[in-house]
């Protein structure tokens, strides 16, 4: 909005007062824009300027308490804006908007379906690919699991599955991967799976800055994968998983980087491949499980709780050692057994538990303790770009957290995190 309004003509404003987070907006007139939509809702605004002088053609079609000009049009030249955020969840009519403007402005049928989608990208692949030899970096998660499955649909036995153990991953995590994608899974891949867990630790030792842990856990996948790549023969084409939430908080266009995925941000400057191929990379997550289940891959898979490619190296806050491993494993283990155990699990978009770097003084029994605290995170989102924290009941929380310091040895206290996203991320780090 208010690059149309430069570009065309009118001036921008920096107003006293900034906009951000749930803001009331009201609707002026009778724009197509707002069809079906209260004269007063909540929408999300995060701005600091804002548009001041109309371009000529222009009206306001919504306003704020602070900003006059909430929206605009021109209608003979079939321009819309709005200063708000209508893609995200926290704007209670953003899905009227937005279907407003494709359907009765812009034209649009809405006839599109993933399976067309899939059918595409699989063709682009095989066109892009030929004979090449392929490698795909599966971690196990939902997004590296249907990126994995969309190649082996595209080239077949020229691609190889990488499963790196960093030792950074869940309870159990690297058994579990295995026995879906290995040789005694239901999936017909050639599966590699390589205990780094030692180099990943050493290299890691002593780093406490989230950004250069992401950045090294980014370099040594990328070099596990070109040694195991040098083992198989010549590999043209590296596949990751990166979704389009990885590449807006990377930073990659004109956006600021919020923090490095380990397959955007993360990588470095210089790999032994041909080409990186992402084949999800414009999809959000909803997205890729819809993907998924057009694909045919098992519901139980493709609704499989999201985990960072960093693993437990940014749910640890601090320096990384496999004592604060083992603690963070075992809490997490807890809380999504319990949350299991209720059905809570059923309402949540992603929940973990991750370990502060901070020690409390703590009473058990007749003895003092000085142990860590663990924070725990649950989240609803739709998208991933916006969350907010699941309320999820008192007596649920109490239960898990009795759990936790009676068995996770090391552990005194447990913080349940309340931060929406914005201000926070899903992440800690």
């Amino acid at each position: 909005m208010q690059l149309t309004a430069f570009l065309l003509g009118g001036e921008l404003e920096k107003p006293k007062d900034r906009e951000y987070g749930k803001t009331e907006i009201e609707t002026i007139g009778k724009s197509i824009l707002f069809k079906d939509v209260p004269k007063t809702s909540i929408c999300f605004m995060s701005h600091t300027y804002q548009v001041g002088k109309m371009p000529a053609g222009f009206f306001a079609t919504a306003k704020t308490e602070t900003c006059k000009n909430g929206a605009f049009e021109n209608i003979d030249r079939k321009l819309y804006g709005v200063q708000f955020h209508p893609e995200v969840t926290h704007t209670e009519y953003g899905s009227n908007i937005l279907h407003n403007f494709l359907f009765d402005i812009a034209g649009c049928k809405g006839d599109w379906q993933m399976g067309d989608y899939a059918t595409d990208t699989i063709n682009k692949l095989k066109d892009k690919i030929g004979d090449g030899k392929v490698l795909c970096a599966l971690s196990g998660g939902v997004d590296s699991s249907v990126a994995a499955v969309l190649l082996s649909k595209a080239v077949g036995k020229n691609l190889t599955c990488v499963f790196v153990d960093h030792g950074l991953l869940r309870k159990n995590e690297a058994y579990e991967v295995e026995g879906i994608f290995g040789a005694s899974g239901n999936y017909d891949l050639n599966f590699i799976r390589v205990d780094a867990k030692k180099r990943f630790l050493n290299r890691l030792k002593g780093i406490t800055e989230p950004e250069q842990k992401r950045k090294i856990i980014g370099e040594e996948f990328i070099r596990v994968f070109e040694e195991e790549a040098k083992r198989i023969g010549e590999v043209d084409f590296l596949v990751q998983g990166t979704i389009y939430p990885d590449v807006i908080e990377s930073g990659l266009g004109k956006s600021d980087i919020i923090k490095s995925h380990h397959n955007v941000g993360g990588l470095p400057d210089v790999i032994a491949f041909k080409e990186i191929v992402e084949p999800l990379r414009l999809l959000f997550k909803d997205e890729v499980r819809r993907l998924g289940l057009a694909l045919g891959i098992p519901e139980f898979l493709v609704n499989r709780q999201p985990f960072p490619g960093p693993g437990l190296g940014i749910r640890i806050i601090g320096d990384i050692t496999e004592k604060k491993i083992k603690l963070t494993q075992d809490a997490d283990f807890i809380f999504r057994e319990e949350l299991a155990k209720t059905g809570v699990d059923k309402e949540l978009d992603q929940y973990f538990a991750a370990l502060s770097n901070m020690k409390t003084v703590g009473v058990m029994g007749d003895e003092r303790t000085y142990d860590y605290a663990i924070l725990l995170r649950a989240v609803q989102t739709a998208d991933f770009m916006t969350a907010n924290a699941a309320p999820i009941p008192f007596d649920i929380l109490e239960r898990i957290t009795n759990r936790i310091v009676n068995e996770v040895k090391g552990v005194n206290r447990v913080f349940y995190d309340c931060t929406s996203k914005p201000p926070g991320t899903v992440e800690f780090e």
